[in-house]
Parts: C-alpha cells; structure tokens; sequence
C-alpha cells in the first residue's frame, strides 16, 4: 500500500487506480445482457481516445482528397485496436497490473524513467490537440476570443474534481452520453447527404491505391492520408488506459472461471464501443466525400470545418444547404467537438496518474495531475496564438491546425513501446498461464499488427518533421528534416532493443520464479 511522504505527492506501488480498483460490483448467475451492462463503461472511455479531435481533420480531408478509398483503412485501424485492447484489457485482468506496472516490474529503473518520459509526451501531445479542439469550440459557439478560450480550457480541472465525487460509474455514463453526442451530430448531417453506400461500401476493400504514393492531392498522397487515419486512430496512452480501468469490476481472482467471464464481457464491451468509434471516423470520412463538394474544403483546420458547415454553396445538395442556412450544421459540428475534447480529458487524466503510478512509482492529486499537464499543454496552443494574432485569418488558422498536427509527431515515438511489451506479456505463459495466454493467431496477428504500425509509423516519420517548416520547406530545410528524423528513427530502433532485452530477462525471471513456486507447493 501507498505511504505518504508529502500532502501533494505520495510514493505508491500498489494497485492500479487504487481509488476505483474493484470497487464496481458484477452480478453473478445473471443473463448475458446484465452482465455485459455491468462490465460496459471501460471501454467507452478507451472509445474516447479513437474519435479525439485529432482525428477529424484527417478523416474528412481523406474523403475530400481521396473519395472513399481510405475507408478501408479506418476499418483495418479500428480492427487492429480491437486485438490491441482486448490485449491490454486481458492483461490488468489476469496479473492485476496496469501496462506501466508490468513493464516497470520487468526492466529497470532507468528505462523504467526513460519510458514514462516518452508517454508523458505522447499524453502532452493528444492534450494539445484537446485544447485547440476545446477553445475552437467555445470560440465558435461563445465568440469567445481565443487566448481566453485557451484559459477557460484549464478550468476542466473543477469538472473533473467534480466528476471524482459522483463515483466512476456515473462518469463512465456521462463519457457514453457525450460519445452518443458526437455520433448522432455525424450521422444527422451524413444522413441529409445521401451518399453513394455502393461506393461506401466498396472502399472498405484495400486496393493496390490505398498506399500508393501518387497522385498528390492538396499536398497529400493515399500514402500520407492513411499514416494520417492511422497515427491518429491507435494511440499508446490507451493502452494504459484499459489495462487500468478493466480492474474497475469487483471479482474473485482465485476463481479461473470468474476471471475467464471477465475477460470475455470486458471484451464484448470493448468491441462494441470500438465498433461506435470505428462508425465515427467512417462517418468523418464520409461527410469529407458526400456532405461537402468534393475540393470545396480549402481548409481542413476546425474553423475551416465550420465555416464550410455554414455556407450553403461549399455543400453537396439542396437539403444541407437550407439546414446550413439556420445555423444548425455547424453549431452541432461545434457541440460535437466540445464533447470530444471534455471527453478526451477524462480520460487523458486517467491515464496520466496510471502511467506516473506505473513507471515511477509517484502518484499526485488528481485534480493536480489535470492542472500540470493541461497548463504545460497550454503553453504551445498560446504561443501559437499570440505570434499569429496580427497575421490573416486563414494563416491563424493554419498556425493553429499544423500545431496539432506536428505534435501528433511524440504519438510515432511512443506507440513501439506500449504495443511490443503488451505482445510479448500476454504472449507468455508465465505472465497470463496456459489459459489466457494469447492463442496462436492473435500471437500472428498481433505481430502482424505490431511490426505492420511501427514500420509506417517510422517511415512517415520524415514528412511528419518537415511539416515544422510549413508546408513549402526548402530542399536545405528538407535535407535538414529528414536527418533528423533518420537520427529518431536511429534512437527508437535502439531504445526498443533495449527494451525488448529488458522484458525478455524479465520474462525470464518471472518464468524462473513461477517453476520454483510450483515445485515448492509440490513437495
């Protein structure tokens, strides 16, 4: 258990969330549908981090650039989350450690820091996207000025200290509601667009194009648009996330057969709310094709979005425009994204004390932790601000919409080493045992997925850094991005080696130490 050494920060290396873990009671004996009710919430709050708002420029830019042919890759990323997560779920369920926890037990100290470091940034780096996401909407909706709407974004601290006194259920519900917000803004405006579904469907087929690096279209390639859907649909910190909240569940863990049960309800639950998240970022794509004329979004920043929304001559029929005539389409396109960012800081917050918690061993208030990562998050969004306040409106918002792109950049870094270390534990029978250890074909399917994301997200590592000089750079400035890319590609190759040695001597260990247990209680 925990022992306190100071008011604001506490040593801990105990369970995982250790305020909510097992405290929501399961019904046993029940019908399928009651107990999936009562195992439904954790991943609803790991859905959130798939349809953040750094996902929605990529999306719709797709379908404008593109048509439907990276639908198929929204479907491969979402199923490719559903194995992931089931992964991570499976493995706070059965060793009773979060992610962080069991990489933390197996290697050292120092990569332990090393690592905690790299998905803190990628956390940072998701908020910013929260916080431009957030003070856009207030902005649209309010005409609040923006460096303000940047403040008020820090005042979600008191929502969320409020959130901690209604207990973690009732914020899993409200997570669902604000997820149901998003999805009914997205399907009312796809509905009034009538789209083709014959060529809906048909883009759920990959072709030979899907990947191609040609035609260029508004400066981005199919290649480029998919590493784009991609980065922003598989993200480490939820991971971390799930491996965490599946322990929300009261249940007898010396009982294989109620821990097996919670492992399949936590699954269902999973991939049902992945299936709404997958449903979202098609609809994004769709509206891209169907509910805008195709090429009329010359900017795809939020504000560009919004404004379009609102001008009847930039949408594809009759019955959008009249509807954008009132206002209506693009207010809920605000709304919308309001939800998204108060939704993604929930459970930003979560996963940032799950992973502080996990690798170092320290655990802050809640209500601090929101208040740290938000304020350093801030910084950047108002420095952007502020240096394009005298500049044209089109050029603040590009300022605004490369910020959230370029710092989607940390989310390369990291993913590697949440993904690898979550295959190769739930790979091993020392860690999970015989039962639960991932059967053969989601080991191959696992490490199809594993090697397949990290190869493209290193080698869109290069055009990702020459997005910091614009989106003109010289050839000196792309010489300049693509060495410095190369040396990241060069640190991440190395630090995953490092890595992988450490977890394999740590598997070891534990393989060691279970075989002498066994022979003991033998004797």
């Amino acid at each position: 258990m925990s022992t306190k050494n100071h008011p604001l920060l506490e040593h801990t290396n105990g369970l995982s969330l250790e305020e909510v873990n097992g405290t929501i009671k399961v019904p046993k004996g029940k019908s399928f549908w009651r107990t999936l009710l009562a195992y439904s919430g954790p991943g609803a709050l790991v859905a959130v981090g798939y349809m953040d708002p750094g996902n929605w420029s990529t999306s719709i830019t797709g379908g404008q650039n593109f048509q439907y042919l990276l639908m198929s890759v929204i479907l491969l990323s979402s199923l490719v989350a559903m194995l992931l997560q089931y992964m991570a779920a499976k493995l706070g369920i059965v060793t009773r450690m979060d992610l962080a926890q069991a990489i933390r037990a197996r290697t050292s100290r120092s990569l332990g820091i090393v690592l905690w470091i790299l998905t803190e940034l990628a956390i940072m780096a998701t908020d910013i996207a929260e916080v431009i996401g957030a003070a856009i909407a207030l902005y649209l909706l309010f005409n609040i000025p923006l460096v303000i709407a940047v403040f008020i974004t820090v005042f979600d601290v008191f929502l969320l200290l409020l959130l901690t006194k209604v207990g973690f259920r009732k914020i899993e519900a409200i997570v669902v509601c604000l997820i149901f917000v998003i999805l009914f803004v997205f399907i009312y405006q796809v509905a009034l667009s009538n789209p083709d579904w014959s060529n809906v469907l048909k883009g759920f087929v990959p072709t030979h194009e899907t990947f191609a690096d040609s035609p260029a279209i508004g400066g981005q390639t199919p290649l480029t648009g998919a590493l784009g859907i991609i980065g922003a649909t598989v993200m480490p910190h939820n991971l971390y996330l799930h491996s965490a909240v599946s322990q929300t569940r009261a249940i007898d863990h010396d009982d294989e057969e109620e821990v097996a049960s919670a492992v399949r309800f936590t699954t269902w639950d999973s991939n049902i709310q992945l299936s709404l998240a997958f449903l979202v970022n098609a609809l994004l794509l769709i509206m891209g094709v169907a509910v805008f004329k195709t090429g009329t979004v010359k900017d795809p920043s939020f504000f560009g979005l919004y404004e379009a929304l609102s001008n009847p001559d930039t949408l594809s029929n009759g019955i959008l425009g009249s509807v954008a005539k009132t206002g209506a389409l693009s207010t809920l396109f605000a709304v919308a994204l309001l939800a998204s960012g108060q939704n993604s800081t929930i459970t930003g917050t979560l996963t940032g004390q799950v992973i502080m918690e996990g690798f170092v061993h320290m655990r802050m208030p809640i209500w601090l932790r929101r208040l740290v990562t938000r304020l350093i998050s801030v910084v950047p969004v108002l420095i952007c601000v502020l240096l394009t306040r005298g500049s044209t409106v089109v050029e603040e918002h590009e300022a605004l919409n490369n910020l959230m792109n370029n710092s989607q950049v940390f989310l390369a870094f990291a993913l590697p080493f949440s993904m690898l270390p979550l295959l190769m534990m739930t790979n091993s029978s020392a860690e999970m045992g015989e039962r639960f250890k991932n059967k053969w074909f989601v080991q191959l399917l696992g490490w199809v997925s594993v090697i397949g994301l990290t190869y493209l997200n290193l080698i869109g590592l290069p055009s990702q850094v020459e997005g910091f000089f614009g989106d003109t750079p010289s050839a000196a400035e792309i010489i300049t991005a693509d060495t410095i890319a190369y040396v990241l590609i060069a640190a991440v190759l190395a630090l995953l080696v490092w890595t992988i040695v450490e977890l394999y001597k740590g598997n070891k260990r534990v393989a060691l130490a279970t075989k002498e247990m066994e022979e003991d209680l033998s004797e």
